[in-house]
């Protein structure tokens, strides 16, 4: 007998491994077609545990760049209320510099520079007040290092104004600025730095003044006060002592100091370690010049008011004027000086800010290209694979009419 032609005999094990290939087809169909509606190419580890490990670490990077902006605006706003600030404080000394400026006025009577101090102790508390300015958290604006939450403590705590801190401004980290600009360095003085001294002169016939401290020698500056008092005066030669108090130590007097004058120029006092100072006007014996150093810039306003308020004449309203004026534009220069440090900060945290936003962009590409599917890649995917779906289902369709009871039939 011969046989033309074989017909396929279904078993149990073709059955089984048909339906196997029709689930994993179908599987398949189904993860691309997730990918398709998700857009993601990782949707659990498991699918590709190198992109999901790489996704997971781009997604951490992202989060410390958000945490380190936030941070970062916080600091921002911070430096820029100090940098208002001094702003509003360089506004209020304009206006004792202008009010000084008028006392000058030789048409003035002495009730009358009273009334002008007084108008400068009430900006000088205004300036104290917004030298003590908290920020939205609550901390010091110019709070330094570290401070109390009251920085500069008046005379009614101290000898004279005093700074509750530590002084400097915090190093910048890579991402991040101060959150204090240093008030010390604003508004208390240094005397080897600023010269910033208030000479008083007593004088019987009240002719005597003086020119302003100039610096001969920071490096000798000490910072003690000075008391001159004139001995006597003779053949154009002036002689007087001087005393030195030191800020520590007992006050040392020397005598017998010599000195040529002319009615041009006075005398020069240049024992005073690094600095120098013209006395104007004829000597007398009795007559005294102190020069004390001013510790801030709340200090150099309260010595205005009170030179102002004891100026009795023109000489001694001369004389109080210079001397303010002097000492408060050098006050407004360290306090510019550190708004210009405040605008440095705030140029720093817009280049951070910047850098930020490149290191977020980088991150979110790099958690992109991690986990994101490819949407004409997947599309394709997802065609070919729902073809090949139905192509296996209708052929095994087909295959399963085929068996030996339809032969025989």
């Amino acid at each position: 007998m011969s046989v033309t032609s074989f017909s396929r005999l279904g078993t149990s094990n073709a059955y089984d491994s048909t339906i196997a290939n029709l689930q994993n087809r179908q599987n398949t169909l189904s993860n691309v077609q997730e990918s398709l509606s998700s857009g993601k190419k990782v949707n659990t580890p498991s699918d590709d545990p190198t992109a999901a490990a790489q996704a997971e670490r781009a997604l951490n990077r992202l989060s410390r760049i958000a945490t380190d902006q936030r941070a970062l605006e916080v600091q921002r706003n911070s430096i820029a209320s100090a940098e208002s600030t001094l702003g509003d404080i360089t506004d209020a000394m304009q206006q004792v510099r202008e009010l000084v400026v008028n006392a000058g006025s030789g048409t003035l009577a002495a009730a009358d520079r009273k009334t002008i101090a007084n108008q400068i102790t009430g900006l000088r508390q205004h300036i104290l007040s917004l030298a003590n300015t908290l920020d939205s958290n609550g901390q010091p604006l110019f709070g330094a290092l570290g401070s109390a939450l009251t920085p500069f403590a008046g005379p009614a705590t101290a000898p004279d104004y005093a700074f509750n801190g530590l002084p400097g401004t915090a190093a910048g980290a890579t991402y991040a600025i101060a959150s204090a600009l240093d008030g010390d360095s604003a508004f208390m003085l240094q005397a080897a730095r600023d010269g910033v001294y208030n000479v008083k002169v007593g004088s019987a016939s009240g002719t005597l003044s003086t020119g302003n401290i100039s610096k001969t020698n920071s490096a000798l500056i000490n910072g003690s006060s000075y008391s001159i008092q004139v001995t006597g005066f003779a053949a154009n030669t002036v002689t007087y002592s001087i005393t030195e108090t030191p800020v520590t130590g007992a006050p040392t007097t020397t005598a017998g100091v010599t000195a040529p004058w002319t009615a041009a120029g006075g005398f020069n006092v240049t024992t005073m370690p690094g600095l120098s100072l013209t006395v104007n006007g004829t000597p007398a014996a009795g007559d005294t010049v102190t020069v004390d150093p001013n510790s801030s810039v709340f200090a150099t306003l309260d010595h205005a008011v009170t030179d102002l308020s004891a100026a009795n004449n023109s000489t001694a309203a001369t004389q109080a004027v210079s001397q303010a004026l002097n000492n408060i534009d050098i006050s407004m220069a360290r306090i510019s000086a550190v708004r210009g440090q405040a605008g440095d900060l705030l140029n720093r945290a817009d280049s951070i800010s910047s850098t930020n936003d490149k290191r977020t962009i980088e991150q979110t590409a790099n958690k992109s290209r991690a986990e994101d599917v490819d949407m004409v890649q997947a599309i394709s995917d997802f065609q070919k694979q729902q073809t090949g779906y139905q192509a296996a289902l209708q052929s095994y369709a087909q295959i399963q009419k085929l068996s030996l009871f339809n032969y025989i039939s």
